[in-house]
């Protein structure tokens, strides 16, 4: 069959599928693209021809359209993806940060950026980056260290093994994360006689491998020697589709349940075994427990330091389990590996504990440690603060307004941290937090990709600010398309979370804020800026809705709730007000010298806190 590289590389998608557990779809759901001289006339001219085989969606900026098909596959547990193309140059470079994003956060996602001419017969070209050292280098070579597989395609005969090497990696639950296949633009319009087969229907089956039978027994073991175990649950739990399992295996057991950023939702919040957040942004009954843990069993985890309080959080001599589809994540703490999928392990867990349970005073400690931080929870959603409400009243706002199956989409600044520790999740699904690149500018473009995959459930986006005037480009594709979104854009002027943070050690919050610059000192400390991000807003196509107070932005989301399209609501907060302490530790160094009175004193304080810091090692166990 002869066709263009940029045919036969459309025909392709179009054919993939994954399965598991006999369910099988489409892998592909659509490619997002933004064209240019690099791709328009390769994938522009196939994705054209093939437009009721394969949707294309038009993105307003490269990265974003990154973050929209990470939100996607995200939802989709890793089961579908989209491609996402560029042009070479600037379109192709501002595809890193989010193939970095995706690879960070293990979610699977094709970019097919345009490349110079293979045959150079043009060169030097419009944006081609010239390498004096040699002329096989673009810019598409930055995506090499972000993504999990990458390849350059200079001659048509190298395209089906790369795509196969593609899917390979897209699908592999251990492996997966942003895969780069760069087209060069004349090799892109080349037309080649293809196999047939290249493009026959493809399943790509999700695999479940089990625990091996002795790593079951160590563990099992472990867990029965243990009299304060603590299971740590991660992504991985959500994307084996594991939370009834690991449901079954607390209710069994009693062993109580914290959470990871990608892991919360993991038990309903008010499940009796379920602690909420762990570590630096965690509920004070998840790292009380931690601290008394004589066993930590992560499920689905990285161990990220916010995850381990920056490796304070564990006693120094506890035992781990670790329990991870990837050999390198379960190999990260000493203890116990476990390669398996997460589901195939709590299964496996249930029967080999069949008839233990954890102490009964144990499992009392867990309820009431639970039911005190829901209290500080409560208390902080309804805190009656004024003029303007503090974030968390706008936290508790939302989650009141919200069904049991809606979702809250956030990405960075301090909002993350609040939500993690204060937003009572109800369903596996219900929170998509983007926290391990924490990338500013991923919220409304996540968020459509959210809603995208789940059209029957309201989104609610979470953006401060500064992530808001970063990127808030695909509010105008949200429109295009007709995808609902609630948009919450919190005014705080500045960035709120770093000032937080530069003042814990000792900077004043410098840099920090949205101010004019005052002329008697020379710094950015002078009036608020009379930014209108709300008019913005209404400039992109959203409706657009204004609360200064918990009522009415009560009535805000209740009318957003009733609307058929995006709707943003501006609210002001108070940024002077925190919320609830995790009672947690984050490692961020301090200037060791300094002649400023506040660095010296946080360092000073910084020096007694370093020392709860410990490597999570245990001797080896003895070889029989």
């Amino acid at each position: 069959m002869r066709l263009t590289v940029g045919q036969a590389l459309v025909r392709f998608l179009v054919a993939q599928h994954s399965e598991r557990d006999g369910v099988r779809q489409r892998f592909f759901a659509g490619c997002w693209g933004i064209f240019g001289h690099g791709n328009v006339a390769g994938l522009g001219e196939a994705l054209l021809e093939a437009s009721n085989e394969l949707r294309y969606y038009q993105g307003r900026n490269e990265q974003a359209m990154v973050h929209a098909a990470v939100g996607y596959a995200r939802m989709k547990d890793r089961l579908q993806a989209f491609a996402c193309t560029s042009s070479i140059g600037p379109g192709a470079t501002n595809m890193v940060t989010g193939a970095a994003l995706a690879t960070v956060n293990r979610i699977p996602v094709l970019l097919l950026p345009g490349d110079v001419f293979a045959t150079r017969a043009a060169s030097p070209l419009l944006q081609e980056l010239e390498d004096p050292r040699t002329l096989d280098v673009s810019v598409n070579d930055c995506l090499r260290p972000v993504s999990r597989y990458f390849d350059r395609i200079w001659r048509p005969e190298q395209l089906p093994a790369a795509l196969l090497q593609a899917m390979r990696v897209l699908t592999d639950p251990a492996e997966t994360g942003a895969v780069t296949i760069a087209l060069p633009q004349d090799t892109a319009a080349e037309a080649y006689d293809w196999p047939e087969e290249l493009f026959a229907d493809r399943v790509w089956r999700i695999r479940r491998p089990r625990p091996e039978p002795q790593a079951l027994a160590e563990a099992a073991a472990a867990i029965r020697r243990s009299g304060r175990p603590l299971l740590v649950a991660g992504g991985g739990v959500h994307y084996s589709d594991a939370t009834a399992a690991l449901r079954d295996l607390a209710e069994q057991t009693g062993i109580p349940v914290a959470e990871t950023q990608a892991g919360k939702g993991a038990l309903p919040y008010d499940h009796p075994s379920a602690l909420g957040a762990i570590g630096a942004t965690g509920t004070t009954a998840a790292n009380a427990t931690a601290r008394e843990a004589d066993l930590v069993i992560g499920a689905g985890t990285r161990w990220s330091d916010f995850t381990t309080a920056s490796n304070s959080l564990f006693p120094p001599g506890a035992d781990y389990i670790n329990v991870n589809v990837a050999g390198f994540d379960a190999a990260k703490r000493s203890g116990h590996s476990v390669i398996s999928d997460a589901r195939a392990a709590f299964e496996d867990l249930s029967s080999a504990l069949r008839g233990w349970q954890v102490d009964p005073a144990y499992r009392e400690q867990v309820r009431e440690r639970a039911a005190a931080w829901d209290a500080v929870v409560e208390r902080a959603y309804h805190l009656g603060h004024g003029p303007l409400p503090a974030q968390s009243e706008v936290i508790g706002a939302v989650n009141d307004a919200s069904g049991p199956r809606d979702v809250v989409v956030c990405a960075a600044g301090s909002m993350p941290g609040d939500l993690h520790k204060l937003w009572r999740t109800r369903d596996a699904k219900g929170y998509h937090v983007e926290y391990g690149y924490s990338c500013m500018g991923y919220e409304i473009a996540g968020g459509l990709g959210v809603k995208m995959a789940a059209p029957d459930r309201e989104v609610y986006v979470m953006v401060g600010d500064g992530s808001y005037l970063m990127l808030s480009s695909e509010l105008v594709t949200a429109v295009q398309e007709g995808i609902k979104l609630i948009v919450v854009l919190v005014q705080n002027h500045g960035f709120q979370s770093i000032g937080s943070l530069s003042r814990s050690v000792g900077v004043q919050g410098f840099g920090t804020r949205y101010r004019y610059r005052d002329p008697e000192s020379g710094r950015l400390d002078g009036d608020f800026l009379p930014v209108d991000l709300a008019a913005n807003a209404a400039s992109l196509g959203a409706s657009v809705l204004r609360a200064t107070s918990v009522a009415e932005l009560s009535a805000a989301l209740a009318a957003a709730r009733a609307a058929e399209g995006t709707t943003v609501i501006h609210v002001e907060t108070d940024p002077s007000v925190p919320s609830p302490d995790s009672e947690a530790w984050w490692d961020v160094p301090v200037a060791e010298v300094s002649a400023l009175d506040s660095a010296r004193e946080a360092r000073a304080g910084y020096e007694v806190a370093v020392r709860s810091q410990h490597p999570p090692l245990r001797p080896a166990p003895p070889v029989d």
